[in-house]
């Protein structure tokens, strides 16, 4: 399916996908889009929200749905009882998906000038603007509404800079926080949020959504069942596998770890893969693929009682973790990354 992209591309824009500003319809969620619409309309709605769950779920487009909900009903006593659906031939979701509305704010990664491409951080004069954003009156009376997407990147001095914000609100202001990871906000600004969870796609949710991209998901229900459970319920994951090589490059290097012997050939190959200009999804996925291999070892040494091996494997996540934000800002071999990357993971993984 061809679409007219409207919407600013972003650090993370896939080919053929809508951004979550430009995506009409809401797959999944139900039950939270249902709680946060009763309690617009009960005049309850917290003034910071915190939308929480893994990658690539539909977090931020619930955030602009929300947003969208908000400012077509203006007066919550008249508000319905479910989320507005929007209307994309409607000036407000061009508006809103374009970044034009002057009610919306919508803070993410930056685009980089010097390297072309965007920054690793949500830095600190992105949060800036929510001052200058919120000093404006709002056009029609409605709510303003900044969507941090997503909160985990932003550095240090952005965080403590959002938090000035979020202790002295103004009325009719909304803040929903993109958050895949909780634990990395700072505790502070947890406190003055309310935490709503979201869970991965169901089976039938996820094929719902990758109906509607090219191309659509395979109709074989072995090939269906075996892509859902290895997305893992992200939308997102799904489509980085079928269309950007993420089977080959996770399968490639799930089998260099398990090998018994190191295979220095397949290892470079695999990095050759994922490492050159045009590879930069490619290369994402490979350094997913390593963070979420050390997870899933480190909870399976847990839930098995061995500590020691459990808090190693998390600070070889952490340490991974660092690698990856370190190659991507000061522009790194990427080939000699992944090569490192397969080295540790062999040497940790069969500790």
């Amino acid at each position: 399916m061809i679409f007219e992209r409207i919407a600013p591309e972003q650090h993370d824009t896939l080919d053929g996908v809508p951004e979550p500003s430009e995506t009409p319809r809401l797959i999944g969620h139900a039950q939270a889009a249902g709680m946060l619409a009763a309690a617009y309309r009960a005049g309850k709605l917290p003034h910071a929200l915190i939308l929480a769950g893994p990658h690539g779920i539909g977090k931020a487009t619930l955030a602009f749905h929300l947003a969208h909900h908000l400012l077509k009903h203006p007066d919550f006593r008249g508000a319905p009882e479910t989320l507005a659906v929007p209307d994309p031939a409607s000036s407000l979701f061009r508006q809103i998906a374009t970044g034009a509305h002057p009610s919306v704010l919508h803070l993410t990664r930056p685009a980089n000038d010097k390297t072309k491409s965007f920054k690793t951080v949500l830095t600190v004069d992105e949060i800036r603007k929510v001052s200058r954003f919120l000093s404006m009156t709002s056009h029609d009376g409605s709510y303003r509404v900044v969507i941090v997407d997503p909160a985990d990147d932003m550095n240090t001095n952005a965080a403590n800079a959002l938090l000035k914000n979020l202790e002295e609100p103004p009325a009719r202001t909304l803040f929903v926080l993109i958050v895949h990871a909780p634990g990395s906000l700072l505790p502070t600004i947890r406190s003055r949020c309310q935490m709503v969870r979201l869970t991965p796609l169901a089976p039938d949710e996820l094929m719902t959504v990758l109906e509607n991209v090219e191309p659509p998901p395979p109709r074989d229900p072995a090939a269906r069942a075996a892509l859902a459970e290895r997305a893992g319920g992200s939308a997102r994951n799904a489509i980085l596998l079928t269309q950007y090589g993420g089977l080959e490059i996770a399968g490639a290097l799930d089998a260099l770890v398990a090998a018994q012997k190191p295979d220095i050939a397949g290892a470079h190959r695999l990095a050759e893969a994922v490492a050159g200009r045009d590879q930069a999804i490619q290369f994402d996925i490979f350094n997913r693929r390593a963070l979420d291999l050390l997870s899933a070892a480190a909870s399976e040494a847990a839930l098995a009682g061995d500590l020691a091996r459990a808090k190693t494997l998390s600070e070889a996540w952490h340490e991974a973790l660092n690698t990856i934000s370190e190659t991507e800002t000061y522009n790194l071999d990427k080939k000699q990354h992944a090569l490192t990357m397969i080295d540790r993971l062999n040497s940790v993984m069969r500790m």
